[in-house]
C-alpha cells in the first residue's frame, strides 16, 4: 500500500504520520507532502524509526510526486480553527485547497481512496465529491470525510463517566462532523445504560469537544495529536480492507442514499472498492430522533454551499 498524507507539516499531519510510520503493515510506503518547505525534513525525522514502512518528503506548490501510485490519500492541509472561530470561519481559506487538491488527485490518482479530514468536513467533502465528478472520475465509494475523532471523543467520554476501558468501548456517531450536526448514538453503546441528565449532558459536550481543545490551547490551535490518532484508525481501517480483511466497518461522512442529506455520516462496511455497503445505523431514542430532524437543516446548507463553491 501506499498512503499519502497531504498537509504533512501542519499538527495533524506530523501527529498521523508519526503514528503511520510505527503501524501501517510491512512494505508499505507513506509519502508526505506540504507546502511547507520543512516537509522533506519531517520525512527524514521519520525515517530514523525502526519500522519496516518507507518514508519520503515532498514540498512545493506540486503534490503530484506524494500522490502518484497512492492508494490511500488523507487530506489534512488548511488551517487551524482558533477562538471564537467555528468551522464555517475555516472555509474561504480551506474549500480552495481542498478544491484545488482535488482537482490533482482526479488526474494523478483518481482510483484512490480520499478521506479528508480539513474541516469545514461538512462542505469540504462535497466540493471535493464535485471536483472529481466535473473530472469524470467520481467514486463514491472511495470518497469519506473523516468523521471517526467524534467517535474516540464519545469512547474516551463515555468510559470516563460509566468508569469503563475506552478501548472495550463502541459508540456509532451519525450525522456530520460540527456541532448540532454530530449526533452521538449512545443508546447502542452495548451494556451501558444512560440517564436521561446524562444523555443531555454528554452529547453537547461531545458536540462541542473540540472547543474545550480550542480553548484550553488558548489561541494555539486546535485539535490535531487526537485528530492525527482518529485519521490513523481510519487509515489502517482503509488499508486493511483495500488488502481484504473482512468486515471492517467504521462510521465515516459518506455520499449514500440521500434519505437525510446527499452526505452523511454512518457507519460504512470497507472493502477493496471502498465502500462495500452502507449500513444502517438502527433504532433510535426519542432524544437521537428529535436531535437528528432538528439537525438536518444546518447540514443540508453546509453540504449546498460546498456544492456552490464547487460549481463556480
Amino acid at each position: 500500500m501506499k498512503v499519502a498524507v497531504i498537509g504533512a507539516a501542519g499538527g495533524i499531519g506530523q501527529a498521523l504520520a508519526l503514528l503511520l510510520k510505527n503501524e501501517l503493515p510491512a512494505g508499505s510506503d507513506l509519502a508526505l507532502y506540504d507546502i511547507a518547505p520543512v516537509t522533506p525534513g519531517v520525512a527524514a525525522d521519520l525515517s530514523h524509526i525502526p519500522t519496516p514502512v518507507s518514508i519520503k518528503g515532498y514540498a512545493g506548490e506540486d503534490p503530484t510526486p506524494a500522490l502518484e501510485g497512492a492508494d490511500v490519500v488523507l487530506i489534512s492541509a488548511g488551517v487551524a480553527r482558533k477562538p471564537g472561530m467555528d468551522r464555517a470561519d475555516l472555509f474561504n481559506v480551506n474549500a480552495g485547497i481542498v478544491k484545488s487538491l482535488a482537482e490533482k488527485i482526479a488526474v494523478v490518482c483518481p482510483q484512490a481512496c480520499v478521506g479528508i479530514i480539513t474541516n469545514p468536513v461538512n462542505t469540504t467533502v462535497a466540493i471535493a465529491a464535485d471536483v472529481l465528478k466535473k473530472a469524470g472520475v467520481y467514486d463514491e465509494r472511495k470518497l469519506f470525510g473523516v468523521t471517526t475523532l467524534d467517535i474516540i471523543r464519545s469512547e474516551t467520554f463515555v468510559g470516563e463517566l460509566k468508569g469503563l476501558n475506552p478501548r472495550e468501548v463502541s459508540v456509532p456517531v451519525i450525522g456530520g462532523h460540527s456541532g448540532v450536526t454530530i449526533l452521538p448514538l449512545l443508546s447502542q453503546v452495548e451494556g451501558v445504560t444512560f440517564t436521561e441528565e446524562e444523555v443531555k449532558s454528554l452529547t453537547p459536550r461531545i458536540q462541542n469537544a473540540g472547543t474545550e481543545v480550542v480553548e484550553a490551547k488558548a489561541g494555539g490551535g486546535s485539535a490535531t495529536l487526537s485528530m492525527g490518532q482518529a485519521a490513523c484508525r481510519f487509515g489502517l481501517s482503509l488499508v486493511r480492507a483495500l488488502q481484504g480483511e473482512q468486515n471492517v466497518v467504521e462510521c465515516a461522512y459518506v455520499e449514500g442514499n440521500g434519505k437525510h442529506a446527499r452526505f452523511f455520516a454512518q457507519p460504512v462496511r470497507l472493502g477493496k472498492n471502498g465502500i462495500e455497503e452502507i449500513l444502517d445505523y438502527g433504532p433510535l431514542s426519542a432524544f437521537e430522533q428529535n436531535a437528528l430532524d432538528s439537525m438536518l437543516d444546518t447540514l443540508k446548507g453546509d453540504i449546498k454551499l460546498g456544492e456552490e463553491f464547487a460549481a463556480k
